[in-house]
């Protein structure tokens, strides 16, 4: 009996080592995981607040841009693509004088749900101090101001921050990450843009990307495709630094966000983490769990004295638009009256 007794006794015993020797692995292996994620968490701090003061200092800031308008549930960049000329393709300073602001990009991210990218078209009509004009004069003419409160009435919702960006820069950032990938079924050669473009998809330089966004006279859809194309540029800009082979490189990174940061002009609550924030909100509203379009309008031709040939926009179905953006309850995919068509 004392044998059949003890003969149990040693699997016990066995099991309770085993068991230990489990255990301590187990906190081995969270001590490990922790350690990993504290070194992690540390030079990604080192990595961001080395570089806040940096980015920081080389934000081009203006004071005139935001209203007063209540703050909505979801955060709104306004992203403008501005044909202030600077000896890029296009042509010059002298040959435009002023600036429009050919690109309109309203950017939202609810507190839950998809982030969403709506195009504005450069001719939607708009009243500014009373007066009719098409969007992209809004703030040549009325101001700033004149051009975030249009975006808003449009949109019903707040704009919290603005980034302006010049269409040299666009060139530049697309050389500093080397060469973006972009679509385009058509084959085109445009002298205005200077755009020459064989049917397909083609990783290209900063040049042929800036030729790529301003081309619209040999688009069927003429400033409606060249809105969809600019959307692909930026997207494909981001999606391409924040890839691995751009992070993994210092010297890229610099050299991007100082090219970056030499071409945009944001308002004056904007920081590092609103810049960071901005990205990450239209890398998610350009890929397969976002919302991307443009605005509904019901006639693209309508004609008004002293303006000519504008965009008429459909307020109703707008504001029913973004109201369900605002509160992340719209369905990913194509928004607007051309993903209608």
């Amino acid at each position: 009996m004392p044998s059949r007794n003890a003969s149990p006794a040693a699997p016990i015993r066995s099991a309770n080592l085993t068991g230990a020797t489990a255990r301590r692995k187990r906190r081995g292996a969270k001590h490990i995981a922790s350690l990993t994620v504290l070194i992690l968490l540390g030079a990604l701090a080192l990595a961001v607040f080395s570089g806040w003061g940096w980015i920081n200092s080389r934000l081009n800031k203006e004071n005139d841009w935001l209203t007063t308008k209540a703050n909505g549930s979801a955060t709104s960049w306004l992203i403008l693509g501005s044909d202030e000329r600077d000896g890029t393709t296009g042509g010059s300073a002298d040959d435009t004088p002023g600036f429009r602001t050919d690109t309109i990009l309203m950017l939202i991210k609810p507190k839950s749900g998809p982030s969403a990218l709506i195009s504005i078209p450069r001719d939607s009509l708009v009243q500014v101090n009373g007066e009719y004009m098409k969007i992209n004069a809004a703030a040549e003419l009325g101001g700033n101001k004149a051009l975030v409160e249009a975006v808003e009435s449009i949109s019903g919702q707040k704009i919290n921050h603005i980034a302006k960006i010049k269409f040299g820069g666009l060139q530049n950032v697309v050389n500093a990450i080397g060469g973006v990938n972009l679509c385009y079924d058509q084959t085109v050669s445009d002298p205005y843009s200077g755009l020459d473009w064989q049917a397909g998809c083609h990783t290209v330089d900063g040049g042929t990307a800036l030729a790529f966004s301003r081309m619209r006279y040999a688009d069927a859809n003429g400033d409606f495709g060249r809105a969809q194309r600019q959307r692909q540029v930026i997207g494909a800009i981001i999606a391409k630094a924040m890839s691995k082979e751009t992070l993994s490189s210092p010297s890229k990174v610099t050299k991007a966000a100082d090219a970056a940061l030499s071409a945009i002009t944001v308002d004056h609550k904007t920081s590092p983490l609103t810049l960071a924030q901005l990205a990450f909100a239209f890398k998610s509203a350009t890929g397969s769990k976002g919302i991307s379009g443009s605005v509904y309008w019901t006639d693209p031709g309508y004609m008004v004295a002293g303006v000519g040939s504008s965009v008429l926009l459909d307020d109703t179905r707008n504001m029913d638009l973004f109201s369900q953006l605002v509160a992340g309850t719209h369905a990913a995919g194509k928004v607007g009256t051309l993903s209608e068509g």
